[in-house]
């Protein structure tokens, strides 16, 4: 065979070679997860997940992050990466290799709609704690829900306990959707148990804030819904004042 034949055959060979871009996860890896799924003995899964799948996962991993530039706030690189190495080591199971599809193209999958709902609920914690702020500069800001009692005699632990009794009262009553109710026992809970819950500060938007936060955790209830059943509650509270302020 001519070097001209020898050449034209090797690059003949370059244009039929499948892309390697992957090959720190190629056929050996695959066999290592077939290995490891097919294991009883824990010591020999440690082993063939240190020897031949800790690094290769890795790698993937970080190509996706940074390839999909899929950061999370308050969270370092390595936070990001740790974190879903172990959410992907709690989905190694499910794969099932009689499928005849590719253990990379799995992992790949679980690890980057892991990360992407992550990002999502970040932001939506985030809209929350908006929504939070939204309210509470809506109740500081709104002169009809603002009283100011001059009155010595009557400290906070004094309009807190009158303001409970009339919540016990209201809730025994009919005629509340179960919204309200279900509001309503949350702000009992709250206000009966305030010094322990709320922190010694003076900062009133941050106590309303965590009063926010925790009728939402407690009720499930969507801001909008707080905010409507919010209203019977308001009320109840600005008649109580209106009685202590005519003694």
């Amino acid at each position: 065979m001519s070097e001209n034949e020898v050449q034209e055959l090797i690059e003949k060979k370059k244009k039929g070679r499948k892309p390697t871009t992957n090959n720190y996860f190629d056929e050996r890896e695959e066999n290592a997860v077939r290995m490891f799924l097919a294991s009883d003995d824990s010591v020999e899964r440690n082993k063939i997940y240190n020897d031949n799948l800790k690094g290769p996962l890795d790698k993937m991993i970080s190509s996706i992050i940074r390839r999909y530039k899929l950061y999370r706030k308050d969270m370092d690189y390595d936070e990001i990466h740790n974190d879903t190495h172990s959410f992907l080591m709690t989905k190694i199971e499910k794969f099932k290799p009689s499928k005849e599809k590719k253990a990379y193209s799995y992992f790949g999958t679980i690890c980057k709609n892991y990360l992407m709902g992550q990002i999502m609920k970040d932001q939506k914690e985030m809209n929350r704690k908006i929504s939070y702020e939204d309210i509470s500069s809506d109740l500081s800001n709104n002169p009809a829900f603002s009283y100011h009692i001059d009155n010595d005699d009557y400290g906070s632990e004094y309009i807190i306990k009158k303001f409970l009794d009339k919540l016990k009262d209201s809730l025994d009553n009919e005629g509340m959707s179960e919204q309200e109710h279900k509001l309503g026992a949350a702000i009992y809970d709250l206000f009966e148990n305030y010094g322990a819950i709320f922190p010694d500060t003076n900062n009133n938007k941050f106590n309303k804030n965590i009063i926010l936060f925790e009728l939402r955790e407690m009720t499930n209830l969507s801001t909008k819904e707080i905010r409507n059943s919010i209203k019977k509650y308001k009320k109840l509270y600005f008649e109580l004042v209106q009685e202590i302020l005519k003694k």
